[in-house]
């Protein structure tokens, strides 16, 4: 079956929309704050679609990042008792948070590096750090240097993979949906 392909396909051919400069920072703001999906999902596609566009697609992903992650600061700061924390509550992610509380109280200001680097959800600790009323700019250098760190990396791959790289992932793109399906689908079932 060769779904991912085909949509391997529309995300490349959406990647060069004179728009997509524009949805890739709205979606990174997003997912500083709020929203689910990590913008990799656009910025690569984008950076395999328009290679000599990498650095400056990098550089918007990492400015629409941390701007995302100064308004989760300013959500955790001003707004935790009346909207945060009934979300936490509703969404059943209490644990999460207090999970994350202790991480800020054993490591400081690098959680919120290794969030903004790492796959771990930034927005979680960009809410957090405002809650704890962590120093305004120590969070918004690590955030910068760490999500900066992350965005330049994926984009930085592409770069250098280029066509070979593009060739290979559509030649592997649907063993890799399936699987990383299949991984969804187990870590489900795990952690319920």
């Amino acid at each position: 079956m060769k779904i991912f392909t085909s949509l391997y396909d529309w995300t490349i051919k959406w990647a060069k929309h004179k728009f997509a400069p524009h949805i890739l920072a709205i979606l990174t703001f997003a997912e500083s704050v709020f929203f689910p999906i990590p913008p990799d999902v656009l910025l690569a596609p984008m950076v395999l679609a328009e290679r000599r566009k990498a650095w400056f697609y990098a550089t918007l992903t990492t400015i629409a990042s941390v701007i995302g992650g100064v308004a989760g600061y300013a959500l955790g700061y001003y707004m935790f008792e009346p909207w945060i924390q009934p979300v936490i509550t509703e969404w059943g992610k209490q644990e999460t948070f207090d999970q994350a509380v202790l991480w800020f109280q054993e490591w400081g200001v690098w959680v919120v590096f290794i969030a903004g680097f790492s796959p771990v959800p930034y927005k979680i600790f960009t809410v957090s750090a405002g809650f704890l009323h962590m120093a305004f700019w120590p969070f918004l250098l690590v955030s910068a240097v760490g999500r900066g760190l992350r965005f330049f990396l994926v984009a930085g791959l592409i770069y250098l993979g280029g066509d070979t790289m593009e060739q290979k992932l559509r030649k592997w793109v649907d063993i890799l949906g399936w699987l990383l399906v299949a991984l969804i689908v187990i870590l489900y079932f795990m952690l319920r």
